[in-house]
């Protein structure tokens, strides 16, 4: 016992994992900033169903980050990459994000709508280019002891749910005693945590040599065409790119009107933030977790299958919430199944995408794979407002329930040709 409880302390109580909480920290915060956070400031400002859902898209830079990843890995920032180049990238992007984050706090309903999309847009870009950093930042700090890249991982996601509820409960609780453009400073002085953190971290002893002169076309090909000339060799890789794409579409088509429902039906911001953000958010983890020896018993296409189904009905499930009304005991229990299913969900979906790398392009195909998933669901995403003015609560997230259907389906004709 003795023995247990020192090994739990050398490997999580020591300064490499104090870095990566706070790093993941860092790389957590800023994306409820466009997601959920931004939904309740618009529906306060009287945008329509429809107009907070269309600004999902803002989202997008999530979906195409492979895109510059390539320079990011490979090439140097002029001057300041004297200080390691993955920390000059790390200080230089989050000095951007601030830029954007506090450009948004500026907004006014008066100003338009332009500048607010513009500047999402830009916390977005700024957000996905940080990841790309940080995850690198984090491989490469445990390259020399591989064994600890998977405590590494988890301490990161600890952080990176921290950050989540900072920028969801914290913002919450501070827009019920002060306007939504002082949350959104709060918000942005975030960055100084990850800051901080680049400057005094050590950089990671292992450095990749920046190719010299490499054409685009170079690029696109080692990075993009070569993964996916090999993910194509699978038997069933167009109906794996169709599940992939419609996995999560019952839980992303409502994630943009969320926090407009909790309004519509009277909840507070201290209300959303107590039950949805703290309580949510462990549900969430206990459900990844069961998810996980879910998986382990009962094999990859059934934990697949059973949790599709699982996010559908918990999904479906909200439109009791619409006929209960203000009932926080009813919130409560439907959070707690939507938030333990997703996680489920989520354990699934990224244990199968894990199962379909090859480990000779392991980095590259998950980050291709990932971003066909955020594309997926911003543009899916992006059309529920038209769905919800054209219905009603109800109505809508039995719709949004009944989107989990072709994704079994697709699994269950994978499965088959697999098996035959």
């Amino acid at each position: 016992m003795k023995q247990k409880i020192l090994d739990i302390y050398q490997t999580y109580f020591n300064r490499k994992m104090l870095v990566l909480t706070l790093l993941g920290f860092a790389s957590g915060f800023p994306l409820l900033l466009v997601l959920s956070t931004l939904s309740l400031w618009l529906k306060d400002v009287s945008w329509s169903y429809k107009a907070i859902g269309a600004i999902s898209l803002v989202k997008i830079p999530y979906a195409f980050k492979w895109l510059w990843a390539p320079i990011i890995d490979g090439k140097k920032i002029p001057i300041l990459w004297r200080i390691g180049r993955r920390k000059s990238w790390g200080i230089f992007v989050q000095v951007c994000l601030f830029c954007s984050i506090f450009a948004m706090s500026r907004w006014q309903p008066e100003m338009g709508k332009l500048y607010l999309v513009i500047a999402a847009v830009s916390v977005s870009f700024f957000s996905a280019t940080l990841d790309i950093v940080l995850d690198a930042f984090r491989v490469e700090m445990f390259a020399r002891s591989p064994d600890s890249q998977g405590s590494g991982a988890a301490i990161f996601v600890l952080g990176y749910r921290i950050g989540m509820l900072f920028s969801g409960a914290g913002a919450l609780f501070m827009a019920s005693v002060m306007s939504w453009n002082d949350v959104y400073f709060v918000m942005s002085l975030g960055t100084i945590v990850g800051l901080l953190t680049m400057i005094f971290a050590k950089e990671p002893v292992l450095q990749i040599k920046e190719k010299q002169n490499q054409k685009i076309s170079e690029f696109l090909k080692e990075h993009v065409i070569q993964p996916f000339k090999d993910f194509a060799k699978h038997k069933n890789w167009k109906w794996i790119l169709c599940l992939i794409f419609i996995y999560r579409l019952s839980d992303a088509y409502i994630g943009p009107m969320a926090y407009p429902f909790y309004d519509d039906m009277g909840f507070s911001s201290v209300e959303i933030a107590y039950v949805i953000k703290i309580f949510g958010l462990f549900a969430t983890i206990f459900g990844g977790l069961y998810g996980g020896l879910f998986l382990k018993k009962c094999g990859i296409y059934k934990g697949l299958y059973v949790c599709v189904f699982t996010q559908g009905l918990t999904t479906a499930f909200y439109a009791v919430q619409a006929y209960a009304g203000h009932n926080i005991g009813v919130l409560v229990l439907t959070i707690s199944m939507e938030n333990f299913s997703s996680g489920m969900a989520t354990a699934a979906l990224v244990a199968y995408m894990s199962s379909l790398c090859n480990v000779a392009y392991t980095a590259t195909q998950y980050a291709l794979l990932s971003s066909f998933l955020s594309l997926a669901r911003d543009f899916f995403a992006a059309t529920s407002g038209i769905v919800l003015e054209a219905t009603n609560w109800p109505i809508f997230f039995i719709i949004a329930g009944l989107m989990c259907l072709p994704s079994a389906w697709v699994i269950k004709k994978i499965k088959q040709s697999e098996e035959s």
